[in-house]
């Protein structure tokens, strides 16, 4: 069921007091201003992070391991300040940053033979993915088919994110996908 316009907002808000609670030395977490049950469920998320346009961070969890509201507000502090990728966010982007939030579906197995069967199978657009073998795992969100709308340069790029050939296959490969409900701060 999608979230209601509220509670979006209210999610919203939340992702960016959290990184500015954090700029202003506030170890804390904040805790959404709207009651809505659920901001209590617990759910998996991911918030991206955009200046001018470009990515400035994205962290997320693929499992749901804490109420939403909490997510959020976690994933939001740490796109800000510990993806790997950027330098911790300075005070002077803040204002500009813009704030996306997927909400993710349980992730589902989504087991394929080969490739071919593989990209058959996915919906562009609608599917994240999950990649997993061994050690190394890597995943989408479907919000990525929007640089990469061809099936294949998705699963390539998806291979190379977690480190394997972008044409790799083994018996040991395991998919999941999800989808998201995804909205952000207007512009």
């Amino acid at each position: 069921m999608p979230l209601e316009p509220a509670t979006r907002d209210a999610l919203l808000k939340l992702a960016r007091e959290s990184i500015r609670w954090h700029l202003d030395g506030d170890p804390s977490v904040p805790r959404p201003e709207v009651a809505a049950p659920v901001l209590d469920e617990v759910r998996a998320s991911f918030v991206t992070l955009k200046l001018d346009g470009a990515l400035r961070g994205c962290i997320g969890v693929l499992e749901a391991v804490r109420p939403l509201g909490l997510d959020v507000a976690h994933n939001a502090r740490a796109a800000a300040f510990r993806d790997p990728r950027f330098p911790p966010l300075g005070r002077a982007e803040f204002e500009p940053l813009h704030i996306e939030i997927s909400v993710l579906s349980p992730p589902e197995p989504f087991p394929a033979a080969d490739r071919a069967e593989l990209l058959a199978r996915l919906r562009p657009g609608i599917d994240g993915l999950i990649l997993a073998e061994g050690t190394r795992r890597a995943t989408f969100l479907p919000a990525v088919w929007e640089s990469l709308p061809r099936p294949e340069d998705f699963l390539s790029q998806l291979f190379l994110k977690a480190g394997l050939p972008s044409g790799h296959w083994s018996d040991r490969l395991c998919f999941a996908r999800y989808t998201t409900e995804s909205f952000a701060e207007q512009e």
